[in-house]
């Protein structure tokens, strides 16, 4: 791996633990398009590192935080992981049958359609 390859995978690791702690988002939304981007992998790969990179060790000290504010509703999140770990095998599977460039385009067009619900939301 060289340096700019690590600078990069570095800068891209802090936005998206910025971005997580501060609004409760990075993975899709930072660390996907920029492995894309900055890094030309592609989309399979760049989700695939996205979701490793996702795993019990990079929330933690993010939701120890959120606990000790009392901002953390446990009993919600266990449920929500539960059928996330299900739904993330059944996704992968359907994911990789998927072409790239489709894949691609579904994923950009529910990050569009997100951020204008939001934006125009209440």
């Amino acid at each position: 791996m060289s340096i700019s390859v690590l600078v990069i995978l570095v800068m891209i690791g802090l936005m998206a633990g910025v971005l997580s702690g501060l609004l409760g988002l990075g993975g899709a939304i930072i660390i996907i398009p920029a492995l894309v981007f900055f890094l030309g992998m592609d989309q399979y790969s760049a989700q695939g590192t996205s979701l490793a990179t996702l795993l019990l060790p990079i929330g933690l000290l993010a939701v120890i935080n959120y606990y000790k504010a009392g901002e953390l509703n446990i009993k919600y999140a266990m449920v929500i992981a539960v059928a996330f770990i299900a739904g993330g095998y059944l996704g992968s599977k359907v994911a990789l049958q998927i072409p790239e460039d489709v894949l691609r385009k579904v994923f950009a067009g529910i990050l569009v359609l997100i951020a204008i619900k939001m934006f125009l939301g209440k």
